[in-house]
């Protein structure tokens, strides 16, 4: 199984290594965007508290919206139908397009975070180990998401528009502009079922109160379990996309 996902991963990744468009858009694209974000922050100490929630929504946005396509370029080409005939299991092929997709959302993310710290010169109080695991755990979660609702799409203008639908909402009721506390009460229980809220919260308090890990574990284990969900909804979408 392990030299199937692998070998599954492997191919994606090359296939779009080799489209230099699209690798160049992933790497520029996130500079040109943190640059915009650091110039329009004239104060510093402002920059250093909207930093965490800026790091969790260009994950989630920029993960989500590179494998929505991608994926549905797969279905477009009827890469998934073909390799759907082999004698693959479904788990490799979820697995496989996980991982090779998780690749350049990683590195996209890598670049927007070093980015941040080093070039933006964002202060931070926690390790830089405990915050990339934040972001990892956000990006499969996005990844899968993008895999799953790119299914219901016929076109890469139709996978973008659930961006409105779907990342949206989490930027205006997950914390990042204002405080969820200030938030109606019923839209204070629906901030608490979005993934982005707890990222956002458990980044605040990683960079900026220092907090560990285990202070956490609570916006951890809740962005793992939208994980577990996420691929489960992926793997559903790729048997359906391909049936």
């Amino acid at each position: 199984m392990y030299s199937h996902y692998l070998t599954i991963a492997g191919r994606i990744v090359r296939q779009v290594g080799r489209d230099r468009r699209t690798l160049g858009l992933i790497i520029v694209v996130p500079v040109v965007v943190m640059t915009l974000i650091g110039l329009s922050f004239p104060d510093r100490s402002m920059l250093n508290y909207i930093a965490p929630a800026l790091l969790a929504t260009i994950a989630l946005f920029f993960s989500f919206l590179l494998t929505g396509i991608s994926f549905l370029r797969e279905r477009s080409q009827g890469t998934l139908e073909r390799l759907m005939a082999t004698p693959v299991s479904r788990l490799d092929v979820a697995l496989g397009y996980l991982f090779g997709l998780s690749v350049f959302a990683v590195l996209q993310t890598l670049i927007i975070f070093f980015f941040t710290i080093y070039v933006l010169d964002v202060t931070y109080q926690g390790e830089l180990w405990q915050i990339l695991v934040f972001q990892f755990i956000i990006i499969v979660g996005s990844v899968n998401l993008g895999i799953f609702t790119s299914t219901f799409a016929r076109n890469e203008f139709q996978v973008i528009q659930f961006i409105p639908l779907i990342i949206l909402p989490q930027v205006f009721l997950g914390g990042v502009l204002w405080p969820v506390e200030q938030m109606p009460g019923y839209l204070q229980g629906v901030s608490s079922v979005l993934p982005l809220t707890y990222a956002v919260e458990g980044l605040r308090d990683v960079m900026l109160a220092g907090k560990s890990l285990a202070d956490v574990w609570l916006d951890l284990a809740v962005l793992a379990g939208f994980t577990v969900v996420a691929s489960v909804l992926a793997a559903i979408t790729i048997r359906r996309s391909a049936g």
